[in-house]
């Protein structure tokens, strides 16, 4: 019988040589397996917190030294008579040289590749030694990239190019430099005397939603007279179909099966059906009888397809996911690795992050391609959450090179991962890269004319693994959809093509600065990265300033090591200084740029949702907000950051995810008298309104329309009865902004009127709400504090807040003294006769504190 057994206690770890770490020869005991060295020298109080303050540069010796870790292990006599003995490493950071019992076994180069080395000779009979020496990766990275040259790349160093290894290690520009090191996966001993290397399960589901299922399974070596059996489980356990008796003597079988439609469950999105866990269960069994091996493996039955097609009205053509025959707008979230220190993430953890991004209202995630192919544990939660995953190859912002020893990392990383991860019903792409292609352009380096070389002797090498590695593997070992890169537009395109594939649209925040009202300017087919930083919880910040009241303010030497963006000072003040009136003191500092945050991010999903128009004209299929979390305590794009705290953005996006939505935009139409005069001209404010559904049914609800002047009592009201079309947006009205008049001079300053659109349903209850303002906030005097009818209540039971107003406030961010509180709203726009209440778990009765636009701070 196979057995595996976990090697997990009685580890210890050294400096090679000694120093900082440890002296000379002291081996210090590890306090968890597997781990990495910053996490056993922060334990072992040997290094400061490099997430505090500066701390990030008092540790960068640690990963340009050499560490060993020990392990001795009993071995039983059954253990000692296995046919093979094997050690196996499903994961090594990054480059390590392994010894058993004084013997060399092995060499490793990459982080992302499991190893297997059998010892089988070496083994004793009680206790056994395992040392892992480790060398610095970066070193060999420096020796690498002398060997074979200094390529280009946007962040971290260049000679990470050369090593597979995680590359936000190098520092990214929400990341710090920190360079880990170690046993970063299990270690594990595997007896056997046959085993199975693959079980392949794969299922073809067709138009008619008749699902095919096959599965391949290959033995370690032939036996003779040797048999399979096959089992399908419902997720109740109960047996859906078996086969046994399947000959393997060959080292491989098949098993085959149809089913009619209704069968089976069919996976589905969240929002859009169940997700029905099926198993596998697999036996090998020899000649007599004796089981050899089993292995189950967890699947779930779904039609994927990317839609490349034709739009009736527009030029170029779709990029949208369809799953069982429904188009499926992805509102989503870009995920980079939850925490410097990978080996700390928990399962638990990683449950809580997606549960965030479900409970947000989104169904799609993107594992980004600078950091890790996720563990097993993160897939799965996806597949029981109902998240659609968009997985990238671990190449991020480089040319990479593509020489031989290199591409023979690449070849072997790629199928152990498309291997580990093709059952997952949740993964629908695999996409080559993140962003190569649009360095390659920014360098002038790539020929978009040439679709037929082998690019290995060209200046854009890479090509090689994006357009002939990568997609070759991937067509052999799975039948999950192939895209070269991220952003990828189509062969001979460039990436920054807003008519076809995904689109990167970095042209608010970094490129042309573009102010974020003009998101429906620069919408694409599939949005598939966006962002605007905004400052964490105050509560964070105060984190990482560790108690130096000196540095706590925005400019501070403190503040600026936690924000690794390229020129986000003038960046955050750009936007600041072009929208709102503002103050600098460090807690009004995170209110601001985090309502801006908020702002920025709501318009893009709203406008784009809008893009959504129905078959044919899904003019924006998705839209996947760089990014939803932190590495670090740190500011940077992130809308949850990594403590887990959601910034108001978070809370504005899930209501612009909503099943049902409504969205307004004022637009100001200015029309000359004659061709001649510049002087002569009237200002009409056009307001257009739409709603969005989500669902796969028309909706009947009535539209509410309310306008408020800011600065008298005056107030108009219209309603009408409206049917939202199914999975689809709908205009729902476009005229003059009631009450606004028609201007004639430049300066003459429009009314501050303020529009609030309500869907409700035959009951009553909203659906959805959203207000528009003037803009940009900055001109509008708000009204005095006491003017404003403002009430915040705490409810009786303590966990709830009550909002109520006689007078239009924007962008209310809820907090309370002491302790954190989960609010289930934030950002929130609040009007007369629209009381709002909001949840507050952990609020215990205390008094909840408002800020707002003109709340008297700036």
């Amino acid at each position: 019988m196979s057995t595996i057994r976990s090697l997990t206690q009685d580890w210890s770890f050294t400096q090679v040589g000694g120093g900082h770490g440890t002296k000379n020869g002291e081996w210090l005991p590890v306090s968890q397996f597997p781990t990495t060295v910053h996490v056993e020298l922060l334990k072992a109080q040997r290094i400061p917190d490099p997430f505090l303050g500066l701390n990030e540069w008092e540790v960068q010796w640690v990963g340009e030294s050499d560490w060993a870790f020990k392990n001795t292990f009993e071995v039983s006599a059954k253990e000692l008579a296995a046919v093979n003995v094997d050690l196996v490493f499903d994961g090594l950071d990054t480059f390590a040289s392994v010894e058993f019992n004084g013997h060399k076994i092995l060499d490793t180069k990459n982080q992302f590749i499991a190893y297997r080395a059998p010892v089988k000779r070496y083994l004793k009979l009680g206790a056994n030694e395992l040392v892992i020496g480790f060398s610095s990766a970066f070193l060999k990275g420096r020796e690498l990239e002398q060997a074979h040259g200094k390529l280009h790349l946007w962040n971290g160093d260049s000679s990470r190019l050369h090593v597979r290894k995680a590359q936000y290690n190098y520092g990214w520009d929400w990341g710090p430099v920190l360079m880990t090191i170690g046993p970063w996966k299990p270690v594990t001993l595997h007896t056997y005397n046959v085993y199975l290397t693959d079980v392949d399960v794969r299922s073809d589901v067709s138009e008619a939603l008749d699902v095919g299922v096959t599965v391949d399974l290959t033995l370690s070596e032939k036996i003779s007279g040797g048999l399979a059996s096959v089992v399908l489980k419902s997720a109740q356990n109960s047996v859906i179909l078996s086969e046994s008796n399947i000959k393997v003597g060959s080292g491989s079988a098949r098993a085959e099966f149809r089913f009619s439609p209704g069968v089976l469950e069919l996976w589905y999105p969240v929002g859009f059906g169940k997700q029905p866990l099926y198993t596998v269960d697999v036996t090998i069994s020899d000649s007599e009888g004796n089981t050899l091996d089993a292995k189950t493996q967890r699947v779930s039955f779904r039609r994927v397809r990317v839609v490349q097609e034709p739009l009736v009205d527009q030029e170029g053509l779709t990029f949208l996911f369809e799953v069982n025959n429904i188009r499926i707008f992805c509102g989503g979230s870009n995920w980079i690795p939850a925490d410097s220190f990978l080996t700390t993430l928990t399962p638990a953890r990683y449950r809580a992050w997606l549960r965030l991004l479900v409970d947000g209202n989104q169904n799609m995630i993107r594992v980004w391609g600078g950091g890790i192919y996720e563990h097993d544990v993160f897939y799965d939660i996806c597949d029981e959450l109902a998240v659609l995953v968009w997985q990238d190859f671990m190449f991020g912002c480089g040319q990479y090179p593509a020489y031989d020893s290199f591409l023979k990392l690449v070849e072997l990383e790629a199928e152990q991962n498309v291997k580990r991860l093709r059952h997952h019903p949740s993964i629908v792409i695999f996409a080559g890269n993140n962003e190569d292609y649009q360095l390659a352009e920014s360098i002038n380096i790539v020929d978009y004319s040439d679709e037929t070389s082998d690019f290995r002797k060209t200046k854009f090498p890479a090509r090689h693994i994006y357009e002939r590695t990568l997609p070759s593997i991937v067509q052999k070992f799975c039948n999950i959809h192939y895209h070269r890169s991220s952003p990828y537009s189509a062969p001979g395109t460039v990436t920054t093509d807003k008519t076809l594939g995904d689109l990167h649209q970095w042209n608010v925040w970094h490129g042309s600065q573009e102010p974020w009202h003009n998101w429906d300017l620069l919408a694409g087919r599939f949005v598939s990265e966006f962002g605007m930083e905004g400052y964490p919880n105050i509560r964070t910040v105060d984190h990482w300033l560790a108690g130096d009241e000196s540095e706590r303010y925005p400019q501070s030497r403190v503040n600026n090591n936690h924000n690794k963006a390229d020129g986000f000072e003038r960046r955050l003040e750009l936007y600041l200084v072009e929208n709102f009136k503002h103050a600098f003191d460090m807690d009004s500092y995170v209110y601001y740029t985090q309502i801006m945050q908020a702002e920025t991010l709501a318009s893009a999903y709203r406008l784009w949702r809008r893009n959504w128009r129905g078959k044919g004209r899904e003019h924006t299929a998705g839209a996947l907000v760089w990014q939803i979390n932190d590495c670090w305590p740190t500011t940077s794009w992130a809308i949850v950051d990594y403590f887990m705290r959601p910034k108001p953005a978070y809370f504005a996006i899930s209501r612009e995810l909503r099943q049902y939505t409504i969205g307004m935009t004022r637009k100001e139409q200015k029309t000359f008298a004659n061709d001649l005069s510049a002087a002569q001209f009237t200002i009409t404010t056009v307001l257009e309104v739409w709603g969005t559904n989500g669902a796969l049914s028309e909706k009947k609800a009535k539209l509410e329309v309310t306008c408020f002047d800011l600065y008298s009592s005056w107030t108009t009201q219209f309603s009408k009865d409206i049917v939202l079309a199914p999975n689809s947006s709908t205009e729902l009205y476009s005229g003059d902004l009631p009450g606004q008049p028609v201007r004639t001079k430049q300066n003459e300053v429009p009314r501050a009127i303020i529009v609030s659109a309500r869907l409700l349903d035959a009951s009553g209850a909203v659906l959805g709400r959203h207000s528009n303002w003037p803009e940009p906030f900055k001109f509008i005097k708000f009204p005095a504090i006491e003017d404003l009818g403002f009430s915040v209540k705490t409810s009786s039971d303590g966990e709830s807040v009550e909002l109520s107003t006689q007078k239009p406030i924007k962008g209310i961010i809820l907090d309370a003294e002491g302790e954190d509180v989960e609010w289930s709203d934030q950002a929130i726009d609040l009007v007369p006769g629209d009381p709002q209440i909001v949840k507050a778990v952990g609020l215990k009765g205390r008094e909840a504190k408002a800020r707002f636009l003109g709340d008297g701070t700036a």
